[in-house]
């Protein structure tokens, strides 16, 4: 008795010591991974920051200041790929923040996608900039899926240093979009794309949803978010702070 019991201990030990080891493993692997993720998050977040300050530092093409000063939340999508033939669609991941009280919130990674018909050969790469500018824009963005123009108004955007052109349209609209493809930067209406979470990046990140991350209840301070993606909050605040 006492050496099937020596036995069965035997064996309960090494079981246990398998799943410490393979518990061990696990953890390993899913920091490794976390760690990839992040060093991505970060360098996505430098290049939406590239993107909007290039953009920006030509005031006479920019993004009119009286209306990026009223934007809720704003979303860059660097090189999103439009490619095809007769039947062409967009892909693409950028970051979006939302304002809070006198800064704006970490970046939450989304995709972007949708089709358009028409004869496109070749293909390019363009960056978008969107700014949702009231409450109920900002709404979408906490649903799991988003469609520009669909559940949302959209419109293209004016350039400059004023809006003063600007269109009824453009004055109403809950989103106003830009592009820049080759250089040139305007206001562009996109219609059909569709804005989801990239959850897997979100929760490797920060351990929480977009909707987490974006909701108004949230609020961020530049030390509770990883150290790498700060610069497009940081950007941002350059740019537009609102007290």
């Amino acid at each position: 008795m006492k050496v099937m019991h020596k036995l069965m201990s035997s064996g309960a030990i090494a079981v246990m010591v398998v799943v410490l080891i393979a518990t061990a493993a696990v953890g390993v692997f899913a920091q490794a991974r976390n760690a990839k993720k992040l060093a991505h998050a970060t360098k996505e977040a430098q290049r939406a920051a590239d993107v909007f300050t290039e953009i920006m530092n030509v005031p006479d093409k920019a993004i009119p200041q009286n209306l990026l000063d009223k934007a809720e939340a704003i979303a860059v999508f660097p090189g999103v790929i439009k490619a095809g033939f007769i039947v062409g669609g967009r892909g693409g991941h950028g970051v979006i923040s939302r304002r809070g009280k006198g800064s704006w919130s970490p970046p939450a990674f989304f995709n972007l996608g949708g089709g358009s018909i028409g004869l496109q050969i070749g293909a390019s790469k363009t960056d978008f900039v969107l700014l949702f500018m009231n409450q109920e824009a900002l709404g979408g963005l906490l649903k799991d899926k988003f469609e520009i123009g669909g559940e949302g108004s959209v419109a293209g955007g004016p350039v400059g240093r004023s809006a003063s052109a600007s269109t009824d349209a453009q004055l109403k609209a809950q989103i106003l979009s830009y592009s820049r493809s080759k250089g040139a930067f305007a206001g562009l209406e996109i219609k059909g794309v569709v804005i989801d979470p990239d959850n897997d990046d979100n929760v490797a990140v920060y351990g929480k949803k977009a909707n987490e991350i974006l909701s108004p209840a949230q609020n961020w301070t530049m030390t509770q978010m990883p150290a790498g993606v700060r610069i497009f909050p940081r950007t941002l605040g350059r740019y537009s702070a609102r007290r």
